[in-house]
């Protein structure tokens, strides 16, 4: 939460400001120096705001930044993604999200989803709807779903525009699929709004599917976290699984696991899914 202490604020600036190395005359940074860190005014001027306001800053007398104010100084302290929420909080704001989603997967986060090849399917997909990683259970429950290319990979092009869809879910899962899917898009939306990728997908499913646009009218949003959802597995048949979401939001990565709950018990008809299904592209 956003925070009222001014003189907290001031404090970590200071304590930031001491642990940066001060530069040497031709730009390179060094230790030698009799008083530790940089000055105000060599901070200022990194973060291109005048000494006066930032001194006000230091010493709790200023009103809070501007988000502007924030990021400039983030930049200028070299901040990680975890000490610049901090500093967000700190100067009165809500943490600035990331600009797009990481492209890489955690190393750490690939060998979890191997060790689980025998155990559960996972999936990991960003906060654009593009699945990016898959272990072997998941790639067998939901590679029907899969497409070519990028917009193959993505959970609003796929709700609209897969023919697995029907025979994976059933009928009534695969509309709550869609549905769903057109509420996580304006989501997406929400977040990267200037996004040319995200833009691209919502012209071609409003100039393609008429089901995208009926569901996109009405206006909702949604970002589940955990599902109870019916799905044909390829060797089971019709399987009952719990679904959790977890989220890296340094990344803005999704990780999707599911758990079975019904085994080997086949059913004669799936209910209704819930729309959270694997998001769409190989990992390959």
């Amino acid at each position: 939460m956003p925070t009222e202490d001014r003189s907290e604020f001031g404090d970590y600036l200071r304590r930031r400001r001491a642990a940066m190395s001060p530069p040497e005359p031709g730009g390179a940074r060094t230790s030698r120096r009799k008083v530790p860190g940089l000055r105000r005014q060599e901070i200022a001027g990194i973060a291109g705001i005048s000494v006066e306001y930032y001194t006000r800053l230091e010493q709790g007398r200023a009103p809070h930044p501007s988000r502007e104010v924030l990021t400039a100084l983030a930049r200028a302290f070299e901040l990680s993604a975890a000490e610049r929420d901090h500093l967000f909080r700190l100067g009165g704001a809500v943490p600035a999200g990331p600009s797009s989603p990481g492209d890489v997967v955690r190393p750490g986060l690939l060998r979890l989803l191997r060790g689980l090849d025998a155990t559960m399917p996972v999936t990991v997909h960003d906060g654009r709807l593009d699945l990016l990683a898959r272990n072997e259970a998941a790639a067998e429950l939901l590679g029907p779903l899969l497409g070519s290319g990028r917009p193959g990979c993505n959970i609003a092009y796929q709700a609209f525009t897969s023919p697995a869809l029907p025979e994976l879910l059933g009928e009534e899962g695969a509309a709550l699929f869609s549905r769903l899917a057109a509420a996580e898009f304006r989501a997406a939306l929400s977040r990267y709004p200037g996004d040319p990728y995200l833009r691209a997908v919502f012209a071609e499913l409003t100039a393609t599917s008429p089901a995208f646009r009926e569901h996109w009218a009405r206006g909702e949003v949604d970002a589940g976290r955990s599902a109870v959802k019916t799905v044909r597995h390829p060797v089971r048949g019709w399987t009952e699984f719990g679904v959790e979401v977890l989220h890296d939001p340094e990344r803005d990565h999704w990780i999707m696991r599911y758990t079975s709950r019904t085994e080997d018990r086949p059913r004669r008809t799936p209910p209704a899914g819930n729309g959270d299904l694997g998001k769409c592209r190989s990992d390959e």
